[in-house]
This record gives C-alpha cells, structure tokens and sequence, in this order.
C-alpha cells in the first residue's frame, strides 16, 4: 500500500498550530490537537441560522452576510420592525417610519435606503437608515409602486421593475437615487415584471426571474443607462425570489410559482448554474451579500410566514480533519 511520501514526495509535516495559508492537498498532523489534518475542497452549501425576531414576508434587507439589515414586510399586517444581524443573531432597531411589504431595499447595515412598498395605498416614500434610525428622505420615488426591487448603496441607488394597477400593473419604470432625489431613466426594463430577483451597483445591476405575464426566467443587465437581455436564463421560472452579489458573481435563491422552490443558482455573467438548494423550500424572502457568502431570510413557506435564515458558503478550499474510515 503507498504511504504519503511515495504520493507526494514529501513527509506530513508535524506543526503545534495549523499552517496560515496551506495548499490544496497538503496535510499535517497537528500536535496540540493530536489530529491530522489537510487541506480539501468544499462544496457550496446553505447552513441554518438564527431565526429573526419577526417572523415576515416580503421584506427589504441592506448589508452582508455578518452586517445585514431587515426591514419592512407583513407578518398577518404590515410591519416597519427592523433588524440588524451580526452573524450570529438578530437584534431589534428602531422600525421604518412608514410601515409597508413589497418595499425595495439596499445599502449596508449602517447607511440602508428603502423606498416604494405597499402601506396602503401603494407609496413612492423612501427613508435612510444611519445604524440607529430611519429618516424620511424628502425624495419620494417618481413612480409610486409595490413589488419592485433595487440595489446599489445610499448615496447610488436603483430602484425597478415593480406593480401599481392604476398605472397598468407590471412595470418597467427604472429610477436612479443621488442621496437626494430620484431620477427616471427613459430607458426602462425590457420586460415589464416585479416580484424579480437583484443584485449589483446602480451602474452595474442585475435583474432576474419575477413575474410578467406568467412566471419569468430572464435576465437583464444595466449599464448605468439601459437594460440588456442577457442570453443567460435562470434554469427555474419563479418569482418572490431573493438575489444579491454582482452583475457578474451573482446568486438567485428561493422563490415561488404555485409552489415554493429551495432552488440556488449562481450567474457568472453569462450563465446561470444550479448549485446545492436551500434547506427550507421558501418565498417572498430576501437576502444580501455576494456570491461566495450570502444570507437569506425571512419569506413564506407551507407552514405560513417564516423567520428562518439561511447563510450561504460558496465552494472554495477547507481544512479537514483526517479520520479513519
């Protein structure tokens, strides 16, 4: 039988801590802990988190994977509650001054926009969050709608897609925020939708799924002046999904039809690919973060409105522990 020497050429290496940046493939026995170890290769997978401290769907989020932010929703009524999470668990902050579900959302945990959203009526009020408190902006979007989505910081903000009944239901309207005041943009998406998945900067958007006529599987891609349909389509139509990371690494999770999808896709900038599913089949969540370290939460799955949260560890090396088998 070869032993490690004859494989590698080289012998396992006894250390009292594990190597700072080891190779891919290399081991070593680990004195302190009296364990051998190597370096391997995981797969992407969904862990499950801390559950939120309000349960809801359809609610915004802003942040990263260890800084989020929650906010807005329904949870059997409308709800302005908002959460931060470290990581680890939420904790309650001051809620939105105007209480709504359907509501767009970006930024970071300290420095989060809303806007749009359902109170009723269907509203166009957008606020800015500084880490404690939210302050109604004196910009209101230009067109008043639910269901729509966006990205992009506090300060460059993207606001498109969404439904307002009176101005025809499904949208295309694409709006851009300075800080200030929002501004249309003639070019709109090329398929009116809301209820899409998102992920990216003002200048650099990505915009997927949603419903349209029927449940929708396109992707556009904005450039900071106009929508360009992808040739990459997601592998599953759905919409109430959630997206986050960039226009070229993003990640489509969740989501929902007649039924309620645990589907994960990841984009690369022209192609989207199925990876491992969530662990709780779900819709009318949301998430932020990027493609190797996202977060999900909230939503609505067979049981009814749900607090879960998922984050997500795309695939990359890992140390192991090397057992007996």
């Amino acid at each position: 039988m070869a032993d490690y020497i004859n494989i590698r050429g080289q012998n396992i290496e006894v250390v009292a801590s594990d190597p700072a940046n080891p190779t891919q493939g290399q081991i070593w026995y680990n004195s302190t802990s009296n364990t051998l170890k190597g370096l391997g290769y995981a797969a992407a997978a969904w862990a499950t988190g801390n559950n939120m401290n309000t349960a809801r769907q359809g609610p915004a989020g802003a942040g990263t994977q260890t800084a989020a932010l929650a906010f807005g929703g329904y949870t059997g009524s409308n709800t302005g509650a908002t959460e931060e999470y470290d990581g680890t668990s939420w904790v309650n902050s001051n809620p939105l001054n105007t209480t709504r579900r359907g509501l767009g959302g970006c930024g970071t945990q300290t420095a989060g926009l809303a806007f749009g959203g359902f109170l009723p009526p269907i509203t166009g009020a957008t606020e800015e969050y500084d880490g404690n408190s939210w302050a109604t902006s004196p910009g209101s979007l230009n067109t008043p709608r639910e269901d729509l989505r966006g990205c992009g910081i506090q300060t460059a903000a993207l606001a498109f897609g969404g439904y307002n009944v009176p101005l025809g239901g499904n949208l295309t309207a694409t709006e851009e925020y300075n800080g200030t005041s929002w501004t249309n943009n003639p070019t709109g998406l090329n398929t009116a939708r809301r209820k899409l998945g998102t992920a990216g900067t003002q200048t650099a958007a990505l915009g997927f799924g949603g419903y349209a006529t029927n449940y929708s599987t396109a992707t556009e891609e904005y450039d900071g002046s106009s929508w360009t349909t992808s040739p990459g389509s997601l592998n599953t139509a759905r919409s109430e999904l959630g997206g986050d990371g960039t226009q070229t690494a993003a990640l489509a999770f969740g989501g929902q039809t007649t039924v309620y999808f645990a589907a994960t896709e990841e984009y690369n900038g022209s192609s989207w690919t199925s990876v491992n599913s969530m662990n709780t089949a779900r819709g009318d969540l949301t998430g932020c973060g990027i493609q190797t370290s996202a977060l999900a939460f909230g939503g609505a799955d067979p049981g009814g409105i749900s607090a879960a949260t998922e984050e997500w560890t795309g695939a990359g090396p890992v140390t192991k522990t090397i057992t007996a088998s």
